[in-house]
């Protein structure tokens, strides 16, 4: 490819953009519907189990800890082959027919989202726990309003946990082709559509999906960095 090709590409990129073009702007809000639904999902059951994770004292709570932190680097496509045998007609839940639906690729960021998310906020909340806990038996602050008081203080931390999840979520491709099979006006999202559109040569389109997912990244990293300095403010304030 000539350099002069690779700008021409990168300006009908750019048009498309700012053009907001229809079929851009569709895989644009497929993307980030499916990944904040999966990290809302993912939320709701990371932040309960690495909160309890890091507080209460159980047999095998050590094992519990490498298992989530194990599971934090668990292989896109091995979590997409597992759940596309799950929802498969001879999988257990194969009579739902979600496969290659935007809810089987919801279902597989979830899966590798939410182990992320659990392991983080584990070690947020017992670093702050081995901060608080002995004021709070000093004051017999019930268990229940510990956390609360915990999980408060620990908000900007946790939504950098959260940031994470979803910046893990956005980018990921090899689970969610797996599971959604990457149908055009359905289940193609940003990630896939990039694959395909390079492998078809369309250059522009795939440069102007790969401009708003870099953008997102790096909206995230940012948000990340002022949570984190918001954080240390308000630590030494």
């Amino acid at each position: 490819m000539h350099v002069h090709d690779f700008f021409q590409a990168f300006r009908l990129a750019a048009d498309l953009v700012l053009a907001a073009d229809a079929d851009l702007m569709e895989i644009i809000g497929l993307s980030l519907r499916v990944s904040l639904t999966a990290l809302v999902i993912s939320s709701l059951i990371g932040f309960p189990l690495g909160a309890a994770a890091g507080i209460w004292r159980f047999p095998g709570r050590g094992l519990i800890a490498i298992l989530m932190n194990a599971l934090m680097s668990l292989p896109p496509v091995v979590v997409g082959l597992l759940v596309y045998f799950t929802f498969s007609r001879v999988g257990p839940f194969g009579w739902l027919e979600l496969l290659y639906t935007p809810t089987a690729m919801i279902v597989a960021q979830t899966v590798l989202v939410t182990p992320i998310i659990a392991a983080l906020s584990r070690q947020v909340i017992e670093d702050l726990n081995r901060e608080y806990a002995e004021q709070f038996r000093s004051f017999s602050v019930p268990p229940g309003a510990a956390i609360q008081a915990m999980l408060w203080d620990a908000r900007y931390s946790l939504l950098t946990v959260a940031l994470a999840g979803f910046g893990r979520a956005i980018a990921e491709v090899g689970a969610v082709i797996i599971v959604g099979g990457n149908i055009n006006h359905y289940t193609r999202v940003m990630t896939t559509a990039i694959a395909l559109e390079t492998s078809k040569g369309d250059l522009a389109f795939a440069l102007a999906l790969g401009i708003v997912l870099l953008v997102i990244a790096l909206s995230v990293n940012a948000a990340v960095m002022g949570l984190r300095a918001t954080a240390m403010r308000y630590a030494y304030a």
